[in-house]
């Protein structure tokens, strides 16, 4: 035995040697491929052989991806000055891609059937969205969750005006900011409007636009700070709210094409797309956003799609048919009145979740230090709060979209703004709005949903034995929980005491109130189906069954 092993001990390593000098070539080619983590951005530049005098208008440059495993992907290049058309991607397999543009001037050669290759390798870095993958809905439709399954509670902060108009060391405290506050979104917009350097996102005349590449190299940036701040960018393409005057001007023909070219451009990053927009009577823009819609979202991979029709929420029901639409945005609360609690508390949203098909639904809150718009009233932290508490209650929660007075529209302005109002701080007010007790009130909601499996919770009209909002909508007592009896959520705004239904109750309960404004917790000792604060002010009643 030992004397065959060391006679055939050479011809093994001369086999070896073989072996390796064959695969030689192969690995070499491979070591010359470009390395790119999965769910991270692949990036190719193509060199057109035509100078065009519109790009956008005249070409469409697409690129398919093949995977590993034979799959294949069909994505949008896009056009970035001069001769420059590039392709991003982001790969969901390790191992080996290959890819190949198809033109529609086929006889330019720097874009048509140009292809090449690239390898994929495991996820790197502790961004979320680098390590868990990209944003989706999850199979319940009623949450939102990574790639790789892990939930994610949407906290997002509304600052349409921001990623155009700040300067880059502002943007930056501003995602560092914010990321250390607990949110994981941003949401801004592309147009209408111009940036810091008075460009914006098109030149030329409204029926044939010109796409402006260094209005858009500029953002890139800015979702390159939001993103390794952990922030995921919610982006409305074209904003059409009330306040939001001239977008509406674009033609539809137009509109599709910018809202194309920026999927096409920042697709494979950590990105939602949010169709902002409101009606009127007639529905005018109804047809027009349901035909964008499907022409650029409609049966194809993309990331998901936020409908928010502002205050004509009505337009939910003429878009729960179409497919392409993912998620909805609702505002939760429209006033301080009465009336337009109780339309929170008892109204359509209530029952908005039962309707199909399913989808995630977020709670878009007042906004803080802004004026409601019948009693003029400006909504404090109290009323955001509130907002917030009930409608991740009367829901399945997917998440609240938060925003402030005064960085919602990135103000610049310093000191004084009317006759006899000072402000001692010397800061802008988008820089002041940032730290308003608000903020860091609905952060500490959205930590409490994440400690716990709030993807399972449901609303529970019948969890709370005796209603005071039966009397007055500003005492209404909201519940949620989960079946089976294992986990239940009760808020209480005002009131000192609350008296639950006995079955909401598991038989050994693990009980504890948690204070939003404050995100401090305390235990109690249960006895019987009545509970009471352990101060004024409101509070979050937790009911878990004991393991």
């Amino acid at each position: 035995m030992t004397r065959n092993f060391v006679s055939t001990g050479p011809r093994l390593v001369a086999l070896a040697l073989l072996l390796l000098t064959a695969a030689l070539p192969a690995v070499q080619a491979a070591a010359k491929l470009e390395l790119v983590p999965k769910w991270d951005r692949f990036e190719h530049a193509f060199k057109s052989s035509v100078a065009y005098a519109n790009a956008v208008q005249e070409v469409v440059l697409k690129v398919v991806f093949t995977s590993p495993l034979g799959e294949a992907t069909e994505v949008e290049a896009f056009w970035d000055g001069g001769r420059t058309w590039r392709v991003r991607f982001s790969p969901d397999q390790p191992g080996r891609w290959s890819f190949r543009a198809t033109c529609s001037d086929t006889a330019n050669a720097g874009l048509h059937n140009q292809a090449g290759e690239f390898l994929c390798s495991a996820p790197i870095g502790m961004n979320p969205f680098r390590l868990h993958g990209p944003v989706r809905v999850a199979r319940n439709h009623r949450h939102l969750e990574h790639a790789d399954g892990t939930p994610f509670f949407w906290l997002a902060d509304t600052v349409w005006d921001g990623a155009r108009v700040a300067e880059s060391r502002d943007w930056d405290f501003y995602a560092v900011t914010r990321a250390r506050q607990g949110f994981t979104v941003a949401q801004w917009s592309v147009a209408p409007g111009e940036d810091a350097r008075s460009q914006s996102a098109w030149t030329g005349s409204l029926e044939r636009i010109a796409i402006n590449p260094d209005f858009f190299q500029r953002l890139d940036a800015r979702i390159g700070v939001l993103a390794r701040a952990g922030l995921m960018s919610a982006i409305a393409p074209l904003l059409e709210l009330q306040w939001s005057a001239g977008a509406a001007a674009l033609p539809d023909s137009q509109a599709e094409l910018l809202v194309r070219y920026i999927v096409a451009r920042w697709g494979a990053e950590p990105v939602v797309w949010m169709l902002a927009f409101e009606s009127d009577a007639s529905a005018s823009n109804l047809g027009r956003w349901k035909r964008i819609g499907q022409a650029v979202f409609g049966d194809r991979p993309r990331a998901p799609v936020v409908l928010f029709p502002g205050q004509t929420q009505w337009l939910l029901d003429e878009f729960r048919d179409e497919k392409w639409v993912d998620a909805f945005g609702y505002q939760s609360v429209t006033d301080v009145s009465d009336d337009a609690l109780m339309w929170t508390v008892s109204g359509p949203f209530t029952t908005e979740w039962r309707k199909e098909p399913a989808r995630p639904l977020i709670a878009f809150v007042p906004c803080e230090n802004g004026a409601a718009p019948r009693s003029a009233r400006r909504f404090g932290a109290a009323d955001v709060r509130r907002a917030a508490c009930w409608s991740l209650l009367l829901a399945p929660p997917a998440g609240i979209s938060y925003c402030a007075e005064g960085l919602m529209n990135w103000d610049g302005t310093v000191g004084p703004r009317t006759a006899g109002e000072t402000r001692g701080s010397g800061l802008p007010l988008w820089r002041e709005a940032l730290f308003l007790p608000g903020a860091e009130q609905v952060s500490h909601l959205a930590k409490f949903m994440d400690s716990i499996d709030y993807g399972a919770l449901r609303p529970r009209a019948r969890i709370v034995a005796s209603q005071p909002g039966s009397q007055s909508p500003q005492r209404f007592i909201a519940g949620a929980g989960t079946d089976p009896n294992t986990l239940s959520v009760v808020y209480v705004p005002v009131d000192r005491t609350v008296e639950l239904s006995p079955a909401a109750l598991p038989a050994s309960p693990l009980v504890g109130w948690f204070n939003p404004r404050t995100g401090v917790r305390q235990a109690v000792t249960a006895r019987g189906a009545r509970f009471t604060t352990p101060a004024p002010g409101d509070w979050l009643l937790l009911i878990q069954a004991s393991r």
